[in-house]
Formats: structure tokens, C-alpha cells, sequence
């Protein structure tokens, strides 16, 4: 009985599909995220990275020459690139707190937009993101390339397969011992959330895409920043600016009386806060955690179930991804939507309430108890 089971979750590959047309291509923000964008480009011969553009003066230069692109224009700002240029398309690789201004322009220019995570810092955000998609017509991707991993594609097909039955409650999260980042990601005002923007955006959308994403209804919540404030665990002068938190858990129903448990870190006193756990009626999965939270999971599922009056465990083994990496594969699944007039391969309507947990996260720890999910008409 058990082999019947595993025999349902055998690994699929997709076929990468090519295509002859260049197209025009910008990147806005030039930071350490862009690297992995502009990468995979020029690994596609049916791309044109045409215009750059970054605050900081001589920094979009800097990055075109080592990657050797030639024939860029530069420009100071998002708006002066989209005003100057015909683009197809744009990465928007800035931090969080201009997701959603780059975001509207780039669309209200017609442009189609590969907008890093995040989607936004606030749930109005995020609904002022899509009314400018739904006007301009254009796809808006968001970068979850954890999605293209066959692994947690094989999380959704076991989930949806309904041998677990009705799901009911979910315990995800993840962290690092020790991992608070720099930079822009640390203050209120350019990144505007800390850990649940860097990492546990990846964790809340490995399970909410299994379950379908139902909408949120309620969160409560602690936040803590315990270790990015403190110069005994980081660098004092990134301490002395710390703003955001490092550490969060939160309670959050959900439609369909499912229940998520939620717990997120930069830095903690242990490895990891658990495994990722997904209880059904009529079966539970277990996803194993990595050491290091990063997309991915830390071993062989397994899914706890009875058959005949046996309690059975069946091993789900990991999948290996083949036909490039997962950022590729979001870049290119990015380029043929556009290619071929289809949807956003991780559309805002999802993500929606992704960001509005996290966003209520921070609106729940503020006031010290439980806040009802508010989400504005679209």
C-alpha cells in the first residue's frame, strides 16, 4: 500500500521552451539581487539588456562592466529609464520600500515587470500593485523562485492529490542560527520589514500555494529584534541602525478553518524552529528543514497515513531539478508568459495575501494583540 502511494508523486520535468525574439530588457537596482537576475539573462539568446539604472552614481556602470554587458544606457532613477526607453520588460531589483513606486511606474509605461520579493511592505501597497496591473494590462511576476523547484512542486502535488484529506493545520517557518543580513535590509526605511520580508515570505508561500492560498482572516503575533540590535551578536554599527525584526511567530487562521503557525528567523539559539508539518483528516506530511532556511527542504518527505488498519510512512525522495536552476526557471517562465500572452507565473493574486500576512504581522505586534486581516478591494 505504501509504494501505491509514492507511486502518485513521481518527479515530473518541464520542458524549457525557446524562443527567437529579442527582447528589450532593464534592470532597475543593481545590488546583490541583480546579479542573479542579469545572469540568467545572458544565458538567453533572445534577450537585450538595453538600460540600467541605481541610485548611487557610477554603480549601474560598475555592474554592466563586470558582467561585460555593453551598449547599456544608464540613468539615476526608475523614472527617468522608463520615460527614456522602449522596453518589453523590466527586473526590479530595488529594495523593499520602492517595490510598489517602481512597480506602478513601470507598469503605467506598459511595461511587463519581474519584481523581486517582497511583493511590497504594506497590504495597500500591494492592492495599489495590482490596480495598476489590472489598467495596464501587463504581467507582474513576483521572484518566488523557490516554486520552480521540483521539490515543493511535489509538496502541492501531494497535498492536492487529497491523499492527506482536509487540511487543518500547518506549522512553517525556518531560520538560521546565526544570519542577520546588512545593508538596505535592516532599517524601516529602506526595507521596511526584516526577516518575514528576506526569508519568511519563501516559507509562508511553500504552504499557502499547496493549500490553494485561502485568505487570511486573523493574526496574532511576537516580534522580536533581539539579535540585530544587539552588538554582542552583530556588528555594532549595523546594531546601532537596526529597526526591523529578526524573529517572528504568529498565529494566523485562515478560510476554511486552517490554522497556520508561523515562525521566522535571522538568528536564534538553535538551527532551525522545526520541520514544516501539514496536518489533513486523513494523513500529515512532513517536510524536513534545512539547516539554513533556503527555498528548498532538508531531506525526504514523508507522509504519515493509515491504510488497512496499519499506520503507514511513506517516503517521498528528494527530486533533483533539472533543466536549469530555479532563478532561470523563474526568469524564463517570466519571458514565455510574456512570449506567449499567458498569466503571471507567480501572480499578485497570490501574493496579495502573502504580503497581507506579513503586513498584519507587523500591525499585530504593534498593538500587542489579535487584528482581523483587512485587504481593500482590488
Amino acid at each position: 500500500m505504501s509504494d501505491a502511494v509514492l507511486n502518485q508523486f513521481t518527479q515530473r520535468v518541464e520542458e524549457e521552451k525557446t524562443v527567437g525574439r529579442k527582447k528589450r530588457i532593464g534592470i532597475i537596482g543593481t545590488g546583490g539581487i541583480a546579479h542573479a537576475h542579469i545572469k540568467r539573462y545572458l544565458m538567453m539568446e533572445d534577450v537585450q539588456i538595453v538600460a540600467m539604472a541605481d541610485l548611487i552614481p557610477g554603480k549601474a556602470e560598475a555592474f554592466a562592466e563586470k558582467f561585460g554587458v555593453e551598449g547599456v544606457h544608464f540613468y539615476p532613477d526608475h523614472k527617468s529609464l522608463l520615460e527614456n526607453e522602449q522596453l518589453d520588460a523590466v527586473s526590479i531589483c530595488t529594495y523593499n520600500a520602492t517595490h510598489a513606486e517602481c512597480t506602478i511606474c513601470a507598469l503605467e509605461h506598459g511595461v511587463h515587470v519581474l519584481l523581486e520579493k517582497p511583493m511590497s511592505v504594506t497590504t495597500e501597497e500591494a492592492v495599489e500593485m495590482m490596480r495598476a496591473e489590472k489598467k495596464s494590462g501587463k504581467i507582474l511576476s513576483i521572484g518566488f523562485q523557490p516554486r520552480f523547484d521540483e521539490n515543493m512542486k511535489m509538496v502541492k502535488q501531494i497535498v492536492q492529490s487529497g491523499v492527506l484529506g482536509e487540511i487543518y493545520y500547518i506549522q512553517t517557518g525556518g531560520g538560521r542560527r546565526r544570519g542577520v543580513p546588512n545593508k538596505t535590509f535592516i532599517e524601516k526605511k529602506t526595507a521596511g520589514i526584516g526577516a518575514m520580508g528576506d526569508i519568511g515570505c519563501y516559507s509562508l508561500d511553500m504552504v499557502l500555494n499547496a493549500i490553494g492560498y485561502p485568505k487570511p482572516l486573523t493574526v496574532t503575533v511576537y516580534t522580536s529584534d533581539s539579535f540585530g540590535s544587539n552588538p554582542k551578536y552583530n556588528n555594532p554599527a549595523d546594531a546601532a541602525r537596526f529597526d526591523v525584526e529578526d524573529f517572528a511567530a504568529a498565529f494566523i487562521r485562515l478560510e476554511g478553518g486552517i490554522i497556520l503557525d508561523f515562525r521566522i528567523s535571522w538568528a536564534m539559539h538553535i538551527d532551525s524552529p522545526g520541520d514544516t508539518i501539514i496536518l489533513g483528516k486523513e494523513g500529515a506530511l512532513r517536510i524536513p528543514a534545512t539547516d539554513c532556511w533556503n527555498g528548498s527542504i532538508g531531506g525526504p518527505m514523508t507522509i504519515y497515513s493509515d491504510m488497512a488498519g496499519n499506520r503507514v510512512e511513506t517516503k517521498i525522495p528528494v527530486c533533483e531539478n533539472k533543466g536549469g536552476d530555479v532563478f532561470y526557471k523563474k526568469v524564463r517562465s517570466f519571458l514565455d508568459a510574456i512570449d506567449n500572452g499567458g498569466k503571471s507565473p507567480v501572480p499578485t493574486s497570490e501574493i496579495l495575501y502573502n504580503q497581507a500576512i506579513i503586513d498584519h504581522i507587523v500591525k499585530s505586534a504593534a498593538i500587542g494583540k489579535e487584528i482581523t486581516v483587512e485587504i481593500p478591494e482590488i
